[in-house]
Formats: C-alpha cells, sequence, structure tokens
C-alpha cells in the first residue's frame, strides 16, 4: 500500500496590503511517491516592495518542482540542501538586479514524507509542528538575533547571506500524525495550546488550516497568515531506505568476550573474527535461544558505508525467507548497530574438507540439489550472491545446507540506476569474464556453485588455484575423474558443464542446473566438445610450431647450401 495523505491550506492577507507568504504541497504517484516522497514548504517573505512575495513564492515553486529533478540516490538533505543553495544565490542575483527586489529574503520551512519517515528542512522562523496522540510538537527553532530588541529580527534566510545554512531533521512516522507548518502571523498569534485544540477541533485539515489562519487575525494578527496541516492515513510497509534511515545512526557495540551481555543476549562464542565483521553465537535471555549476532569491528565506527552495507545485508537476508538460509530473527530495541539469524550446529563445507573429509558422489549430488534451490530463489528475488564457496555453504548437523554470508551480495533490481559496483568473490570460483571487468550477473553463481561442487568432489579446482593477485588464463577444465575414476560419467559432464570456459556453454539458470543433478543418469546430458589442441594447450601449441619453423628452416638452408 503506498503512503497516503490529507492535505489543506489557508493563506489570508489580513491587514498588509500584499500577502507576502506562500505555501505549497507535491503529492506524486507511483515510483516517484515511493523514491522522492510528498514534499510540503511555507514561506514568508521579507523586503521592500514586491520582493518578498517574489521571493517566497519562486523559493517554494522552485523548491517543489526542483527537489525532484534531483537523483533518487540522494538523501533527502542532499537534495534539498542542493536545490536551496541555487535558489539563494537567484533571490540574491534578482536582489542586487532589480531595486524593486533590493534586500528581499524568505523564511522557508519544508517537510518531505517518504517511506515510513519524515524528514524536515528550516531555515528563519517559519515553523513546523507535529501534533501526535494529542499532543503538539515543535520541530523546528527560530533564527532570530537573541537581544530582545532584535526578538523579531531573522538570523538566517533565503537570501541573506552567500551561503545557506539550513537545519535538517529526520523522524520516523505514524499512523494518524498531522503535521502543521506554519508562518509567524499563526505561531505568532495564537499560543500552543490553542493551536493544539483548533488542531483535535477539526477531523478535516482544510477545515483545521482555514481555522488556525482565520482565528490568527480574529485574535489580533497584523501580519499574513498562512497554515497548512498534512495528515497520515497510510503508511507503505518498511523499505531498505527506511531500515538505513532509521539504524544506520546506531554505534557499533563493543568488542565482546564469552559472558559479556548486550540487549539481553549473553555471548557464549565468538565465531568468526575478520577485518571488517565479528560473529558471535548468543543466547536471548528471555528465551533462552541461540542465535548468531553479526557486527562491525569496533573500529569501524563512523565508516557510514559500512554501516549501510550491514543494513543492506540485514535487509535482503529479511527477504530470503527459506530453509536453506538463515533466518534472520526481528531485534527489538537495538542499542547498537548488529543483527541476528538463526543458529544451527554444524560446520562450513570448507571446514569439512580441511578436515579431510571426503564426500561420495551421491552426497555431492544431494548438496549439489540443494544449493541449487537456494541459489535459485536468491536468483527469483533478484539477488545475486556473488561469493557462493565452502566456506559459505554450511551442513547442519540436521544434515540440511544452507548459504551464508549476503555481506557482498546485490540486488540487480535495486541497481537499474547503473551505479558502479565493484568486484567481488573469491579468485578460484570466478568466472573467467569477471577477471575482464563484467557486470554481476546470476550466472556467475551458477559457475561458483559448479566449482564448489567440484571441490567438494575431488578437494581440487577445475582451473587449479587461482591467487587473488594473478590474472589467470583458462584453458581446459581439468576432468573431475583424473582426481575421482569413480565418478559417474554423467556427473562428470554435468559438472563440466557448470564450470566451462566459455559462458555459452554453462547452465543458463539454477533450475536447468538442478534439472541435471535430480534427472542423473537416467538423462545424462552431452559431454563437452573436445578442445582443439590450440585452446587446451596455447603454450604447447607454440612450442610445436616453434619447433616445426625451425626444422623447415634448417631444411631449407640445407637445400640452398647444395
Amino acid at each position: 500500500m503506498p503512503m497516503q495523505v490529507a492535505v489543506g491550506h489557508s493563506s489570508l492577507t489580513g491587514r498588509r496590503a500584499r500577502n507576502e507568504d506562500f505555501c505549497g504541497v507535491a503529492t506524486p504517484t507511483g515510483a516517484e511517491l515511493a523514491n522522492k516522497g510528498v514534499i510540503a514548504a511555507v514561506a514568508d517573505g521579507i523586503g521592500g516592495h514586491r520582493g518578498g512575495r517574489e521571493a517566497a513564492e519562486y523559493t517554494v515553486r522552485g523548491l517543489l518542482s526542483d527537489y525532484f529533478a534531483t537523483p533518487d540516490t540522494w538523501s533527502v538533505a542532499r537534495a534539498i540542501e542542493t536545490v536551496s543553495s541555487a535558489l539563494n544565490r537567484w533571490v540574491i542575483a534578482e536582489a542586487n538586479r532589480n531595486a524593486e527586489l533590493s534586500g528581499m529574503a524568505t523564511t522557508l520551512s519544508a517537510l518531505v514524507l517518504r517511506g515510513r519517515r519524515f524528514h524536515l528542512a528550516h531555515i528563519g522562523d517559519s515553523r513546523i509542528y507535529r501534533l501526535q496522540a494529542g499532543r503538539l510538537h515543535a520541530l523546528t527553532t527560530d533564527h532570530v538575533w537573541e537581544h530582545p530588541e532584535l526578538a523579531h529580527v531573522l538570523s538566517r534566510a533565503i537570501g541573506l547571506d552567500a551561503r545557506v545554512l539550513i537545519d535538517f531533521a529526520d523522524g520516523e512516522l505514524a499512523l494518524n500524525d498531522r503535521f502543521l507548518l506554519a508562518t509567524d502571523g499563526v505561531w505568532g498569534v495564537l499560543p500552543d495550546a490553542l493551536i493544539t485544540e483548533v488542531l483535535l477541533a477539526h477531523p478535516e485539515p482544510q477545515a483545521a488550516a482555514a481555522a488556525l489562519s482565520s482565528l490568527a487575525l480574529a485574535q489580533g494578527g497584523h501580519d499574513n497568515a498562512t497554515a497548512l496541516v498534512i495528515d497520515i492515513l497510510a503508511l507503505p510497509s518498511a523499505t531498505l531506505r527506511d531500515s538505513l534511515e532509521s539504524d544506520g545512526g546506531l554505534p557499533l557495540p563493543h568488542r565482546m568476550k564469552v559472558g559479556h551481555e548486550i540487549d539481553g543476549l549473553r555471548v557464549e562464542e565468538i565465531l568468526h573474527d575478520s577485518r571488517q565483521t565479528l560473529l558471535y553465537r548468543v543466547r536471548a535471555a528471555n528465551s533462552g535461544e541461540q542465535c548468531v549476532l553479526k557486527t562491525l569491528q569496533p573500529g569501524m565506527g563512523g565508516d557510514a558505508e559500512a554501516s549501510a552495507a550491514l543494513l543492506m545485508e540485514e535487509w535482503r537476508a529479511r527477504r530470503v525467507v527459506s530453509p536453506f538460509f538463515p533466518q534472520v530473527i526481528p531485534a527489538e530495541q537495538r542499542s547498537a548497530l548488529y543483527y541476528l539469524t538463526t543458529w544451527h550446529p554444524g560446520a562450513t563445507l570448507a571446514a569439512r574438507l580441511a578436515c579431510g573429509q571426503h564426500f561420495p558422489a551421491t552426497e555431492v549430488v544431494r548438496l549439489g540439489i540443494s544449493l541449487l534451490k537456494g541459489i535459485g530463489l536468491l536468483h527469483r528475488l533478484d539477488i545475486v550472491h556473488r561469493d557462493i564457496k565452502p566456506d559459505n555453504l554450511h551442513l547442519g548437523d540436521d544434515g540440511a545446507l544452507r548459504i551464508l554470508d549476503l555481506g557482498v551480495a546485490i540486488s540487480l533490481a535495486e541497481n537499474e540506476g547503473g551505479q558502479t559496483i565493484g568486484r567481488a568473490g573469491t579468485p578460484s570460483y570466478m568466472a573467467p569474464e569477471l577477471f575482464a571487468g563484467a557486470a554481476p550477473a546470476a550466472g556467475f553463481d551458477l559457475y561458483a556453485a559448479g566449482v564448489s561442487l567440484y571441490q567438494l568432489l575431488t578437494h581440487k579446482y577445475p582451473y587449479g588455484e587461482i591467487e587473488a593477485f594473478q590474472t589467470p588464463r583458462f584453458t581446459a577444465a581439468v576432468r573431475p575423474t583424473r582426481w575421482r575414476p569413480d565418478t559417474p560419467g554423467w556427473l562428470e559432464n554435468v559438472l563440466l558443464k557448470a564450470v566451462a570456459r566459455d559462458a555459452a556453454d554453462r547452465f543458463a539458470t539454477a533450475e536447468e542446473f538442478r534439472l541435471a543433478l535430480e534427472r542423473g543418469a537416467t538423462r545424462p546430458i552431452a559431454p563437452p566438445a573436445r578442445l582443439a589442441l590450440a585452446q587446451r594447450n596455447p603454450l604447447l601449441t607454440w612450442k610445436v610450431l616453434a619447433a616445426a619453423s625451425l626444422l623447415l628452416n634448417l631444411v631449407l638452408l640445407v637445400i640452398v647450401s647444395r
């Protein structure tokens, strides 16, 4: 369900000759509503002649228009600050160019409602209020001089200084929230208690706005009176952006030891301690449930990019509801940046290989079918794992295979904007195209799955181990039967197809790969075409050609010498 709001506004001139206030609201639909949200703004212009109205109207109209022209990837604060800076330059330039507009400036108070959060931007002495559960809260601070004789003189406004300094704030929305944007012609006359009474007495936002502006003039107000009321009628489901904006500011937990506690979770074991991340096995005090807590190293505090990556990992993990993945456990009232998943006794396939465990072909096939079911689910969600390998494949004591670590995963649907994505993965499991800079694609997970199953069967890599500093040359994959002569021919063909050098020769989807394993010997796939010598061993080919050329030259030399 998309966000739904109800809006009402009223702007009365009062005893002034001109109305120098201006207000506006933009309520887009569809993708623009999701990406940009609803934006509302009020402005109170100052300046001689017609300058005040000019500044206020141009600023509000410009903000409501140009805000939607900024990139969707920008934060609300960045978008508004960029647009407001441009508007500020225009107001100053117009005031300098036209004597009738000299000294013009304006307040600006803007509210953006996007997803399940609100964002405000404010400069001057217009105000933004929030009415929640019958109580009125002022969300802005007036920018006026502190001296008593200058109490109504603006210290900040659009058009006053070359550098515009705007206050920004944000918070979570709640159903039935009511927001009021008002100029000082309203709040300067009506006390907060009376504003609250009027807002509660008029359920319809238009009636509330009209009542506030007319009551301000009736109470003796001399200034223009403008009120804009917005009601939150419906909120959308939480999005990744909401999660990033609400939890991104949480501090990182300190480094914990066995026995330490955080938010009712007692540390029982340190599972993983890498350069960037920490994993703990913890037990919940209230339920006794064991789970895994993942967080960043304490030294990464303040790294906004790393924090965002962890939150994105949690967000994607929440979407993957499947027995082939650990499941995210909601953490109530987190005091720090971490997330929880289910705990499953067992070991990774890499740990089992390191201990010398050998897997029969039947077990490799069983695990491969489970692996491809899990990868297939990811791909249907438009998620590419990008680091499938035995280290990230967990075989539980219950016999179930689970795919771990979505830390470098990406959502192809979320990346339609085309931002640059760095290369990820472990070299020995990366398809040849990735070394040439290919963009992330679902097919590379299938290649990595093929290498993982090949290694599970043979304890070897199809093209040999590849180090991070190498730029490998791929020739022909070594047949599994060289290491495991008991490998069924049909399984060898499946694995060789999965790790074929050319992408066109591989499986197109996880379902196709899985079906080949399930059918097995009943419907075997054709063996891969044998490569020519020049493709299988280019170095040997050149040696043969060089030797033949040398021999031919020697024969010609003997003939000529006679």
